[in-house]
């Protein structure tokens, strides 16, 4: 989350040492094998790089089966390819494999909106534009241990489900479903339509958290390490909280401040079902 200086993103080195050590346990590469993978639909892709200025007489159907299948395409200089997959023979086309499967938008704010107006109102969580994994990772552990009832994440310019994300969530991908939508605003409306509050986090922001009522259907905005969020999605929010700094730094860690923000929600939570008790 952004409260002033960026943090270091560390997601484009730690990735490309990760994967010139493993090139085959994450990717699969050439445009048959990549053509395959998507007609079987059997693993989720990531996304599918292509070098710039390649030329295959069956581009055109590769690209077309992943734009139907969501898979977002990154053009790429060859050489960025050649330095992931070393001597490999690319063709210059490799999709990245997701470690785990991503849960159908759609269906999880179904699943979202049966459940606000019960005693355990959705919490959940949106993340614009996270970038390192480890981050990534550790917000997914968080939100598990805090009973979030989903994530939200951009498709591109973002980290998605990689081998280092799954690692450093230790086990939370197996419990809290993450989905991919293209255009956080449009999701924001979506959740809005569904009777769930958006509350977005900014350093500037007038209230503190502890002042929202948490006991709400409520869908938490994290920002981006860098930039925090960005300006269309603050606008379409319902509120805007911040986390007071008393030190002299000027911002605190995504994860760091994801897990305060949703252990205050649990706090509230907790305390409002106790007082439902006979």
């Amino acid at each position: 989350m952004k409260t002033g200086k960026p943090e270091r993103n560390s997601r484009a080195t730690h990735d490309d040492r990760e994967s010139q050590h493993h090139p085959s346990t994450d990717r699969v590469y050439g445009v048959m094998p990549v053509l395959e993978a998507l007609r079987a639909g059997k693993r989720t892709i990531e996304h599918i790089a292509i070098a710039d200025g390649i030329r295959h007489e069956r581009l055109s159907e590769l690209v077309e089966l992943a734009r139907t299948a969501r898979v977002p395409i990154r053009k790429v200089p060859r050489t960025e390819l050649e330095r992931t997959l070393g001597a490999l023979t690319h063709q210059g086309v490799v999709a990245k494999i997701a470690a785990a499967r991503y849960t159908d938008a759609d269906d999880l704010l179904d699943d979202l909106a049966a459940r606000v107006k019960n005693n355990d109102p959705p919490l959940v969580l949106g993340l614009d534009g996270l970038e390192d994994p480890r981050n990534f990772g550790a917000v997914l552990r968080t939100a598990e241990c805090a009973g979030v009832h989903g994530i939200f994440t951009t498709e591109r310019r973002a980290v998605g489900l990689t081998e280092t994300v799954a690692k450093a969530a230790a086990g939370a991908l197996e419990y809290v479903p993450v989905a991919r939508v293209t255009n956080l605003t449009r999701l924001i409306e979506q959740l809005k339509e569904r009777n769930i509050w958006v509350v977005g986090t900014a350093g500037e922001a007038a209230r503190e958290y502890t002042a929202w009522d948490w006991t709400l259907p409520t869908a938490v905005i994290l920002g981006s390490e860098g930039a925090g969020l960005h300006r269309l999605v603050r606008e379409r929010c319902d509120e805007l909280v911040r986390i007071p700094l008393l030190g002299r730094l000027e911002s605190l860690n995504v994860a760091v401040a994801g897990g305060v923000i949703l252990y205050e929600a649990l706090r509230q939570r907790a305390a409002a079902n106790a007082n439902r008790k006979p």
